[in-house]
């Protein structure tokens, strides 16, 4: 009965957002009648008895002071600095610097559509920098898209190729990361170097290769004729920037990477340190750059505002997620999953499987790759315990899944951005990146295989 109330409760939940209702009240409404019901029906109490507030009414609220003052701290601060410092970056222009260096080579290339493909991988790494799986859509949308139709790719193609070049999300500083390696109980460095690394750069090759075929092949067979074209760029104000700019998005990265386990050991740099690190070299080429101090300080209130839009969107989105969690946990809706689970034959593979398809689907269906995923992740580490699997090695596939399923989805913020700019369908731009999902979807679960089998 359990399972079936909360089967019920997470499919209303799932209609609620895939109708655009706000993520984080549905969650926590719907986490919060699991745990009424868990407790008016004898599954479960919300708090341990040393914990309770006396009264059931005021548990659930407490469970949620509780959970969102803990992410406030280390992962939420993590979380608010990656935004915040993000923001100033495309505030000052430095992201666009970044990209218009790392598209140079590109040019060296004589396929068009391996150029094509090699945007793609360029992509793939500017993400590293840049967070945003739209922000940097709309980037490269300004920057490599007007260049891949000058070259003669059809405009669905130069849309796909564009859409889905963050399709991991494998930064160390990514707020997937970093909630990722927190719950899984491992260095976010230590995270992306041993897992995420060895899968994604499987992934160049094999989605590389995939968008190159599959884009050729539907030009073709739609009819367009490869013939280049004079195409019209725009300037902005952020293209203003000086090439050296593009420096700056990667100072954060460098230190999280150089002063850790990797390789300077006895200095510590954390994420928050770096990013205001990397804030404070932001404001001193700036001031070098204009010679304006009130400029700049004004400018680094895009950093402050950053901080505020994390909180107000990803951190409460994250404790939406666990209350949501939470609920399921008192139900017992995890033990009953297992118990079926092991009744069907599954072991711990199996049992992955069903979790990222999971993930995947309501990523689709939902528009969005971290309301899924950050629903789920709490759950993870249970079910792991229960499987006899490293928390890890579920967490990880259920989080490149959110990001690589979010890009077959009509509805989800990367694929509206890029569609509504490249001048082309949503519906038939999920037609073009399906393919090469397909095939990152395999990457990231015979990956897993892998990384299990091994031990």
């Amino acid at each position: 009965m359990g399972l079936v109330i909360s089967l019920l409760v997470t499919f209303w939940v799932g209609y609620l957002i895939y109708k655009k209702y706000k993520a984080q009240p549905v969650l926590f409404l719907g986490g919060m009648i699991l745990m009424f019901t868990a407790v008016i029906l004898g599954y479960g109490q919300i708090l341990p008895q040393k914990a309770s507030t006396g009264l059931v009414l005021f548990d659930a609220y407490e469970f949620i002071k509780t959970t969102l003052s803990s992410n406030a701290a280390k992962l939420g601060l993590n979380i608010m600095s990656v935004g915040a410092f993000a923001r100033y970056m495309d505030k000052i222009g430095a992201s666009r610097a970044l990209v218009r260096l790392t598209i140079k080579p590109l040019m060296a290339l004589k396929s068009p559509y391996l150029v094509l493909s090699g945007t793609w991988v360029v992509g793939m790494l500017i993400g590293l920098c840049i967070n945003s799986a739209s922000g940097l859509a709309m980037l490269l949308m300004v920057t490599m898209f007007p260049i891949l139709v000058g070259l003669g790719v059809s405009r669905l193609s130069a849309t796909a190729a564009v859409a889905t070049t963050l399709c991991f999300d494998w930064s160390p500083s990514d707020t997937g990361t970093i909630l990722s390696a927190e719950t899984a109980g491992v260095d976010p460095v230590i995270y992306w170097t041993n897992y995420q690394v060895p899968i994604v750069l499987v992934a160049f090759i094999v989605v590389g290769t995939l968008h190159y075929l599959t884009q050729k092949y539907m030009d073709k067979r739609d009819g367009h004729v490869v013939k280049p074209i004079e195409v019209e760029t725009t300037k902005t104000e952020e293209d203003a920037a000086p090439a050296i700019y593009a420096i700056l998005p990667v100072i954060p990265l460098a230190l999280i990477l150089s002063f850790s386990s990797l390789w300077i050991t006895w200095i510590k740099v954390d994420i928050v340190n770096a990013m205001i690190i990397g804030l404070s070299v932001g404001m001193i080429f700036e001031y070098v750059r204009c010679r304006n101090g009130k400029k700049v300080f004004e400018d680094v209130q895009a950093f402050f505002d950053g901080l505020g839009m994390q909180m107000a969107n990803v951190i409460t989105l994250i404790v939406a997620g666990q209350t949501f969690a939470k609920g399921l946990m008192t139900m017992g809706t995890i033990d009953s999953i297992i118990t079926s689970s092991h009744n069907w034959g599954f072991g711990p593979m199996g049992m992955m499987i069903v979790m990222v398809a999971i993930i995947s689907i309501s990523a689709v269906v939902m528009g969005s790759g971290n309301a899924p995923f950050f629903a789920f992740a709490a759950l993870t580490p249970a079910v792991a315990m229960k499987m006899g699997i490293a928390p890890v090695l579920m967490l990880l596939p259920m989080h490149f899944a959110a990001s690589i399923a979010r890009n077959c989805s009509p509805i989800t913020a990367v694929i509206v951005v890029a569609s509504g700019m490249g001048g082309v369908s949503p519906f038939d731009l999920i037609k073009r990146t399906a393919i090469p999902m397909a095939g990152a979807m395999l990457v990231n679960i015979g990956m897993t295989f892998f990384y299990y089998y091994r031990g």
